[in-house]
């Protein structure tokens, strides 16, 4: 397997359960993964586009790991794709670097599968919230990778026994989806 850039998008990682359990069971695999933090790299909100655009170049495969925020991502993933896929290098003439590309995302919710769906309490898919990501993959002729999803849990879930373990065996299937997308 390639080494995988995982661009983790999370304002809060101190109280996640999720995406902090992901991080630890990325942290075993140091020859597979590279873990970036954008809230812990940049505090400030000030991004360092040319590191970034390094960064992503020294990798075989792209992961944007976060939160659905808002029906969206946080705040810092979306300055980071306005600020780093620039003209010139992700698209347009001799935009390239992320030319066939393959990139994932890996989302968790704190709402259920049934709720993102056309009969649920939102009356749209977490597909169809995500299209943007497609898209802009798309845009830079990237190969877009189906989303490692994870549904209906949410900070609270620390204190449930059923749900850590859950939030665990999400863990172990994170690490087996990207084995099999980056192969």
């Amino acid at each position: 397997m390639k080494k995988t850039l995982i661009i983790v998008a999370h304002p809060d990682i101190e109280h996640s359960t999720v995406n902090s359990r992901w991080i630890r069971e990325l942290e075993k695999y140091p020859e597979t993964f590279t873990i970036h933090e954008l809230y812990r790299s940049y505090p400030d909100r000030c991004i360092d586009k040319l590191f970034e655009q390094e960064l992503v170049e020294c990798h075989e495969n792209l992961v944007l790991q976060f939160p659905v925020y808002w029906f969206n991502s946080p705040p810092l993933l979306k300055q980071w794709l306005d600020e780093v896929l620039t003209y010139g290098w992700a698209y347009g003439v001799h935009g390239n670097k992320l030319r066939d590309k393959k990139i994932g995302l890996a989302v968790s919710t704190g709402i259920s599968a049934q709720d993102y769906s056309q009969q649920g309490s939102w009356g749209i898919t977490l597909p169809e919230i995500l299209s943007p990501f497609e898209l802009t993959a798309k845009y830079i002729k990237a190969a877009y990778q189906a989303p490692f999803v994870f549904y209906g849990i949410d900070s609270h879930a620390a204190y449930d026994d059923e749900a850590l373990r859950k939030i665990d065996r999400s863990a172990q299937n994170y690490i087996e989806y990207l084995q099999q997308i980056f192969r």
